[in-house]
């Protein structure tokens, strides 16, 4: 009887020790949530974290400047994320809601906010409009006579300005982190809707409203909805998506290559590209009636209705009908296996931004050079909103670190610049995680 109790405790203990907090996180989430906790608790004295929220940023395999125009996209989570440590709740106070919060990349820069129902976007945009946004998005949550009052710290290391959607890991770590304070009162008006979709049209109205940015929904949905393993086929009409895995047989795996460029989407050709689909769109709609967004057009209705529109709204709308011709054939190729043809239609893809929607650039253009000709490379492309950012490329896990060499060492040969490169996998979309992890990697 000793004896088995003896080995009754021995498994107990052990699978005590599997299963506690700090077997859930990695070393790289280890040190980001280190780091929050510690300016946390330095910048806010006596205040002891409640709530730990995570979001990710993302990479597009394929399916680019679509989203704004209802088509399909072929996204996944990544590993670099915004991490939200704090605490907070719930007031019977008829007064403002109050946000007190500090970044990682700038310690001594604690903001506070006041924010209710009749606050307005500052005229000025920094990153703080992105929080502030963001939490004005979820005042209507509250019971009447409430408010918020929370404090909290935040830490990424999703890259600024890389496509890798930094603003809306940034704006969904946030919400996330609202939701776990709300408790029973997020989504009150709401409940019947599913809560990723509406955290990411949140975020998305946060960015498009009060940092002025017309994003389209892909990256906050992301975000918000990612699963691990799986790439997400989302389809922007409906706003319903489908869980896509890479089928197991001799998997490839996906190498993110950063070119240090940086891009603003909230200035520049962005806004122009949304102007010409639009344009682009009117003349479809003159020879089909039914056409209500480039989603709905062939290229068969594209070239009929050539003539109605001016050459570079011609060839936009034929990036986006032939785009989305190739995210949906992607998604299929890639449940198959068929990696040849995921490389066929992601060197399409590149071509066609570069081309017709004009958004690559020259670094952009020889990272993906350098990627294609490499052995056991399948497809490399632009990810992202472009004008800079990072390429995708699918490559045989047996070439993996022998490509990432060679875009580092010829980037540097061809441009002068450094080109920081990762392998990765499909991660977690938002989520908490239990505030106990925060003992065990101090």
């Amino acid at each position: 009887m000793m004896v088995l109790q003896s080995i009754a405790l021995f498994i107990l203990l052990a699978a005590s020790s599997a299963f506690s907090p700090a077997t859930m996180v990695d070393s790289q989430m280890a040190q980001k949530l280190k780091e929050a906790s510690t300016i946390f608790q330095e910048t806010f004295e006596n205040t002891q974290p409640t709530c730990i929220a995570v979001a990710p940023g993302r990479v597009n395999l394929i399916g680019e400047h679509v989203d704004y125009t209802g088509g399909f996209v072929l996204p996944f989570a990544i590993d670099y994320s915004t991490v939200v440590v704090g605490t907070g709740c719930v007031k019977s106070d008829r007064g403002p809601s109050t946000i007190r919060f500090v970044s990682s990349n700038n310690p001594q820069d604690v903001a506070t906010i006041e924010l209710d129902l009749q606050s307005k976007p500052p005229t000025k945009v920094d990153w703080k409009t992105y929080v502030a946004g963001t939490v004005f998005q979820y005042l209507d949550d509250l019971p009447a006579g409430h408010s918020l009052d929370v404090t909290f710290c935040i830490c990424g290391d999703v890259p600024l300005g890389s496509g890798l959607s930094s603003s809306a890991s940034l704006e969904v770590s946030v919400a996330r982190f609202l939701e776990e304070i709300l408790g029973n009162n997020a989504f009150s008006k709401c409940r019947d809707e599913d809560p990723a979709k509406i955290r990411a049209l949140r975020c998305q109205k946060a960015e498009n409203e009060w940092a002025q940015s017309p994003c389209g929904l892909m990256d906050q949905y992301i975000s918000s909805a990612g699963q691990e393993g799986s790439l997400l086929l989302i389809d922007f009409t409906s706003l319903d998506y489908h869980l896509t895995r890479m089928a197991p047989t001799n998997e490839p795996v996906l190498v993110v290559a950063n070119s240090n460029v940086q891009h603003a989407i909230g200035s520049g050709e962005y806004p122009v590209r949304v102007k010409q689909c639009k344009i682009a769109t009117e003349a479809l709609q003159k020879i089909n009636s039914k056409i209500s967004s480039l989603r709905d057009a062939t290229m068969k209705d594209v070239e009929a209705a050539k003539e109605k529109m001016d050459p570079i709204s011609f060839l936009r709308a034929k990036h986006v009908v032939t785009e989305n011709e190739r995210t949906l054939k992607a998604k299929n190729a890639l449940e198959d296996g068929d990696w040849k043809l995921v490389g066929e239609l992601m060197n399409a893809s590149h071509a066609s931004m570069r081309d017709d929607y004009e958004v690559s650039c020259e670094e952009i253009d020889i990272l993906v050079e350098i990627a294609q000709k490499h052995p056991g490379v399948y497809g490399s492309r632009l990810t992202g909103g472009g004008f800079g950012g990072c390429t995708v490329t699918l490559v045989d896990k047996s070439q993996a670190s022998a490509l990432i060499d060679t875009l580092k060492k010829e980037y540097k040969e061809r441009t002068g610049k450094e080109c920081f490169c990762f392998e990765t996998n499909a991660a977690k979309g938002a989520h908490c995680l239990p505030v106990d992890i925060l003992k065990e990697i101090s």
